[in-house]
């Protein structure tokens, strides 16, 4: 039996199942401290033993929302298990932040942007009524909600895996959109492995917007300040 310790406010990497079920153990009193994402779903609430089931082929990964370290345990070895995405596998990487310039030589960036938020994984465009988000290659943004605003999201480049309140999406084709309500959870995750593949997304929000208007459910990011 495998076993994982997870740092609190840490997660394991999001994995592929193999083909045999893979069962997932922790102490009972845990269980609220744990956000899951097993195949479609992302459980937040009253996970049960059976929700620690992993389907064949599927794809699991656990977030230790708590404020100790938590201890899994694998019914299997899950070292053939492909990973899609690890939050931290460039946590002690050097950080440059991208510039202006790199995005107006790689994309036809559209004029009449108000402003910029760059960063060493992500980069920001502020237009009037919109957004444009650049995510860099195997990063993640924070799970979070908002308490005053909608927003909803147009994939323009990517395949990205996206979370829409507590369905999960993968590999997402350009086009697609989504609507994230009040309340609801949401986040984008770039499973790309190529380093010029960035995810590309436009951004649009209803209510009252405020860029403190953030809880952050799950920071993957949390060594850096994030949007």
């Amino acid at each position: 039996m495998d076993q994982e310790n997870i740092p609190a406010q840490k997660s394991t990497s999001l994995r592929k199942n193999n083909s045999q079920q893979l069962e997932i153990e922790t102490l009972e009193s845990k269980f609220q401290d744990i956000f899951l994402i097993n195949g479609k779903s992302f459980i937040t609430v009253g996970i049960s033993k059976s929700d620690l089931l992993i389907k064949p082929n599927s794809y699991y990964m656990v977030v230790n929302n708590g404020k100790e370290e938590l201890d899994i345990f694998y019914s299997q070895n899950i070292s053939n298990h492909k990973i899609i995405y690890n939050p931290y596998k460039y946590e002690f990487s050097k950080k440059v932040n991208f510039t202006l310039e790199f995005f107006k030589s790689n994309y036809d960036i559209p004029k009449g942007f108000i402003s910029t938020l760059p960063k060493w994984y992500s980069f920001k465009f502020t237009y009037p009524k919109y957004n444009l988000i650049f995510l860099k290659p195997e990063f993640g943004l924070s799970i979070q909600i908002h308490k005053y605003r909608n927003e909803s999201w147009e994939i323009l480049e990517g395949k990205p895996i996206i979370i829409n309140g507590n369905s999960i999406h993968y590999f997402i084709e350009s086009g697609t959109t989504f609507h994230n309500p009040i309340g609801s959870y949401h986040s984008i995750i770039n499973p790309n492995k190529e380093k010029d593949k960035f995810v590309v997304i436009k951004e649009k929000w209803n209510g009252k917007f405020d860029e403190n208007d953030i809880k952050r459910v799950f920071n993957p990011n949390q060594y850096v300040r994030e949007f």
